[in-house]
């Protein structure tokens, strides 16, 4: 193992794990180094009282994204992680009190907008129309461009046509406002944009593809949650010789000869390397780990002007009962829709209203809980932590928090899930400063750079950066993005650019697999 080339990876996140196990496989030796004390940054798992909790991502889509890389190790993904269909996807409540059963079966989809849509055969009509631009904005965005590096801008002026055909300059709530007439409906089919951190009145409609993904490779849930995702990959990893250190914080990506050389640790040791590999939050990587003489283009005054997503206050609550009619997922939309999403995310106003994402693992697997017990998390967006027009003092989340959580709750309670304060067995929250302060997200930016036109492709932070050779990126910052598929994706495209090694050949590290069957 001395003599494999040396590669350090900076954060065990989804990303992180997903870009050492791919070196690793292919000749490289890997050192991952995590600050906390358990993997999964963004997916890490909470215990409390008998609960499990996970922390973060647990929508899975694209699955085989996770399965592609035990194929490239040489190993069967089913001695490690089970993954399960949920059916519905979603339950999604709108403020009217109509729900909407989202799925992945076409003709369940349109019974459920003739049945939900206050315009009947028109909005069945236009979801038909919807499923089609969704598909053909897929097979550009995903399937031809979701692994592909912008390393220049040629790449970028190379896929401008098909985007402009695609009408990518449109938000994802305008083109489906295209083919939807009923309000409610329009925020059922636009949701996605929020899941990986975009606002969907500004985020481009290139982001309207998640409806097909979703359709054709379907929503997915791990046995024993996220966290066994997360623990699965870090037990390939550490099979095929990776080395995962935790507890082990960077503090400075080191630059020789103007290339990346390794890492420099709190306090003081370093760790030599060929390349690094950072899937810290970019704009904290940037600002925090790489010294600004190594920096022309990502400078402090760039990303000063680079917009960021919104903030998560997440809520996580284990009962010692069972609430048997709220679903896996269940999205509930509140009493204003674009105006509350200005709030968060123009305003950086935190508003008296909101839209929730519940999760219910338990309504799956019922190990992550105490027999007769449910868990929970109920999450809702809010503004980072940077300051608006609106609220020049920002958020003081130590003295909000609580009020915050316990206004969730009190809604859940009345609207939701009755007897549920009666029923709590524990509670705890997590908010943006949390985020900051644990995950070194900067500006407490749950998903890292928002996903704008203008910060797509060749405009978000590079794979490859562009300031030091050798320092690659991996994870929400980059391309392709937030979201599980997101940053699996980013893995694939840094496992493209790392040069390969002698003995390695022309082997493409994607082909091979069964990725796009």
């Amino acid at each position: 193992m001395s003599e494999r080339a040396p590669v350090v990876v900076i954060g065990a996140g989804l990303g992180g794990l997903a870009a050492a196990i791919r070196l690793q496989a292919r000749g490289y030796q890997v050192t991952l180094v995590e600050r906390q004390a358990s993997p999964g940054g963004r997916a890490c798992v909470r215990h409390a009282e008998g609960h499990t909790f996970d922390s973060g991502p647990t929508v899975v889509t694209a699955k085989w994204l996770i399965e592609e890389l035990f194929t490239l190790a040489g190993r069967d993904h089913t001695d490690y992680v089970k993954f399960v269909e949920l059916d519905p996807y979603y339950q999604i409540r709108a403020a009217d009190g109509r729900v909407f059963n989202y799925s992945g079966n076409e003709e369940k989809m349109l019974a459920e907008v003739e049945r939900f849509s206050s315009h009947g055969a028109a909005d069945v009509d236009g979801y038909r129309r919807f499923r089609g631009i969704s598909e053909a904005i897929f097979k550009k965005g995903f399937e031809e461009l979701g692994d592909v590096p912008f390393s220049h801008f040629s790449d970028m002026i190379k896929a401008a046509p098909a985007l402009v055909r695609l009408q990518s300059f449109r938000s994802v709530y305008s083109l489906i406002s295209k083919y939807f007439a009923d309000d409610a409906l329009r925020q059922v089919m636009s949701f996605h944009p929020l899941l990986i951190g975009g606002n969907p009145f500004d985020a481009s409609s290139i982001y309207a593809m998640i409806h097909f993904l979703e359709q054709k490779w379907g929503v997915h849930f791990a046995m024993g949650g996220t966290g066994a995702i997360v623990d699965a990959m870090v037990k390939l990893l550490v099979e095929i010789g990776g080395e995962l250190r935790l507890g082990t914080t960077v503090d400075e990506v080191l630059v020789e000869n103007g290339r990346a050389s390794g890492v420099r640790l709190e306090g003081g040791a370093t760790i030599a390397a060929r390349y690094v590999v950072a899937n810290a939050d970019a704009g904290w990587l940037y600002k925090h780990l790489v010294p600004a003489a190594h920096r022309h283009r990502w400078t402090d005054r760039k990303i000063d002007r680079t917009r960021f997503s919104m903030g998560l206050f997440v809520a996580y609550f284990g009962t010692t009962r069972r609430f048997e009619d709220v679903e896996h997922h269940t999205i509930l939309l509140g009493p204003r829709y674009r105006e509350l999403l200005d709030d968060i995310f123009t305003k950086k106003k935190l508003a008296d209203d909101f839209s929730l994402y519940l999760h219910r693992p338990t309504k799956t697997d019922r190990s992550l809980a105490p027999p007769d017990s449910d868990t929970f998390y109920v999450l809702s967006p809010v503004p980072n932590l940077v300051k608006g027009v609106d609220n020049p003092a920002g958020i003081d989340w130590a003295v909000e928090g609580p009020r915050y959580q316990d206004k969730l709750l009190d809604h859940l309670d009345k609207h939701v899930m009755p007897g549920l304060r009666g029923s709590l067995r524990t509670v705890s929250h997590v908010s943006p400063q949390d985020f900051r302060d644990d995950l070194q997200s900067l500006h407490g930016a749950a998903f890292s750079v928002e996903p704008i036109l203008t910060q797509s492709a060749w405009f978000r932070p590079h794979n490859e950066s562009e300031d030091v050779p050798g320092l690659f990126l991996v994870g929400a910052g980059t391309h392709p993005g937030a979201g599980m598929p997101g940053v699996l994706c980013s893995a694939r495209v840094v496992d493209r650019l790392v040069p390969r090694l002698a003995g390695d050949g022309d082997r493409d590290p994607i082909a091979g697999t069964h990725a796009r069957a």
